[in-house]
């Protein structure tokens, strides 16, 4: 046995994918590595030498290699790391491999590979390793050479990714297939900053909540039971915060705060807020308030570190109301005040109040319905426009809402509302959708099943309004956007006999606006409670009525740079390029 050396003429390698899988090997004690020869994983040698603070093992034979790693494994009860060159190295890999994966051993591959570009092109010892047999590795990632800060941080989640499956429900081998580009510099004397994910299961060390505004953010999620409400409520008593929620989430307790409207306004109750709590999954709302907190915890069974927010430092591998029940107790700072909700309802009633008066719209007609919805329905959710405008507004608290927001497609909207009918045949159900999500699903109508307890709100514009708002990149090509991007004219062209003859004809009961007054005089008969008959409610808007309430209610200005918050929302939505466009629209 040979202990890792220093050099002092060479230091750590300038590659940075090297820096960061170094320093994250540093930050979770990883200090076994057993290694082959080879050119791909050199400069990786070189740093791991130069650092010092790891116990190296030479192999020239890696199937052996593999087999020391999983005896050192298991002796050890530590993470053990294998690394060796591309070519056929890596094939060598998989008997020892097979072993660590029944035996569920922390063994970390790390394999050398050039610029996978060149694979297939006849470059030597250029081997694919994107496909790899069931029974070797729970996890494998591949770190493409890092260029700028958005690939530093994709390699930092990766390989803290890889490093998590090492113990992950039970643990395993796990795999980083690492690009080089064969650099020579190593005069690198300093690793850099890296953030540092650490999953915490069930009977792990919990880390104490940091000093500061607490928040907790819920993406989709199944109803919360009483018991899990309860604790999250206690907690929120406790700890002075509040639960941010879309029409999604889920939650209905007392400390429940839509959040779409006091993000778009820049709410002075979101400044400063030190921790998140993420609960759930996918949020269909990009106005939320996810970016706003310092740091970032998220709460899942899943295991899987996932850092919607570039901000993760912990991942609760557990139930929620496992974790609840840890912290529901430990800090009781501001209990009994409950300062920051009390701020954000104050905030929110300042916003809703500077509301101006809006176009015939998606958002108006939310703004008329959301506070009216019968007592314990149920109402479903279109994507995008339909949902987003709904969640400025909050809704009954015994009103249950959903949404498509998993796979996030057009399609499925009412027929997921038909399915979700057919289990409780003596409750109501709404459906909000647009014209495009309507017919791409309107065959569900024709279903024997439909029932007499559901209601449907089309909000006819004649295409995809999404694409020609003021946010939306389509909004550059002005009346261009309509023939390809927003696929105007289909569907009879906002044809006011078409739909109807088709509902007519299935027995649902139609109704149809183009006018405030319209909608109005029919609101209360879409509303009815009685379960005798199905509606359908066609409402005819135009589009620049659509943009201009959406651009009325995210520019009213409460307090603070609403710019800013528009920048960074939409940015979620259309990438650094269509940001450019963005930033000259709002100057």
């Amino acid at each position: 046995m040979k202990k890792s050396i220093r050099n002092m003429e060479t230091y750590y390698s300038s590659e940075k994918g090297i820096q960061i899988l170094v320093k994250l090997l540093k930050a979770h004690h990883i200090k076994k590595v057993v290694t082959s020869p080879g050119g791909t994983n050199m400069m990786l040698n070189a740093s791991l030498m130069y650092d010092g603070g790891f116990e190296m093992y030479s192999s020239v034979d890696e199937r052996s290699a593999a087999y020391m790693a999983c005896g050192m494994a298991e002796e050890s009860g530590e993470p053990v790391v294998l690394t060796c060159t591309g070519a056929t190295a890596a094939r060598n890999y998989m008997p020892g491999l097979t072993e660590a994966f029944y035996r569920k051993l922390p063994v970390l591959v790390i394999t050398g590979t050039q610029d996978l570009r060149r694979l297939g092109n006849l470059y030597d010892q250029v081997t694919d390793r994107s496909v790899h047999a069931k029974d070797i590795l729970t996890f494998s990632t591949y770190i493409p050479s890092v260029r700028d800060t958005k690939d530093a941080e994709n390699a930092a989640l990766r390989i803290n990714q890889a490093i998590s499956a090492l113990t992950l429900h039970g643990g395993g081998p796990a795999h980083v297939n690492l690009e080089t580009t064969y650099s020579r510099d190593l005069s690198v004397k300093q690793l850099p900053y890296v953030k540092v994910v650490r999953r915490i299961d069930y009977d792990g060390d919990f880390p104490p909540l940091p000093q500061g505004k607490i928040a907790i953010f819920i993406g989709a999620h199944r109803p919360f039971t009483a018991r899990e409400t309860g604790l999250i409520d206690a907690f929120c008593e406790n700890n002075n915060a509040v639960c941010f929620c879309d029409h999604t989430s889920g939650y209905k307790g007392n400390f429940r705060q839509v959040d779409a409207l006091l993000t778009v306004q820049n709410a002075p109750c979101l400044q400063d807020i030190r921790l998140m709590i993420h609960l759930g999954e996918v949020s269909g709302d990009h106005f939320n308030m996810g970016g706003k907190a310092q740091e970032v915890w998220r709460v899942n069974r899943d295991g899987q570190l996932r850092d919607r927010y570039g901000k993760l430092t912990y991942l609760f591998d557990m139930d929620e109301s496992h974790f609840f029940e840890k912290y529901g107790q430990k800090r009781n700072v501001g209990k009994g005040t409950l300062s920051f909700l009390k701020s954000c309802r104050n905030d929110y009633v300042r916003c809703y109040e500077k509301i101006p008066d809006l176009p015939f719209s998606n958002i108006w007609m939310a703004k008329q319905l959301s506070c009216r919805l019968p007592e314990g329905c149920a109402i479903h959710f279109g994507i995008l426009t339909s949902l987003r405008s709904w969640d400025f507004f909050e809704i009954p608290k015994s009103v249950n809402s959903a949404c498509n927001v998993g796979g996030f497609g057009t399609d499925g909207t009412l027929s997921s509302l038909l399915g979700a009918a057919l289990v409780h045949p003596d409750k109501l159900y709404f459906g909000v959708l647009g014209d495009l999500a309507f017919f791409y699903d309107m065959n569900a109508l024709g279903n024997r099943h439909w029932g007499k307890n559901i209601r449907v709100l089309l909000v006819n514009n004649g295409k995809g309004c999404e694409f020609t708002h003021y946010l939306n990149p389509g909004h550059i090509f002005k009346e261009g956007v309509n023939p390809y991007i927003a696929a105007a004219g289909h569907y009879g062209n906002q044809s006011r006999t078409l739909v109807r003859d088709y509902a007519k004809n299935l027995g649902i009961n139609y109704l149809s606006a183009s006018s405030k007054e319209d909608f109005l005089e029919n609101m209360g008969t879409f509303l009815s409670t009685e379960i005798n008959k199905s509606y359908l409610f066609e409402v005819f808007t135009r589009d620049t009525d659509e943009n201009e309430a959406l651009r009325l209610i995210t520019s009213t200005g409460l307090v603070g740079d609403v710019k800013q918050v528009l920048k960074e929302k939409v940015g979620n939505v259309i990438g650094e390029k269509g940001m450019e466009f963005v930033k000259r629209i709002l100057k």
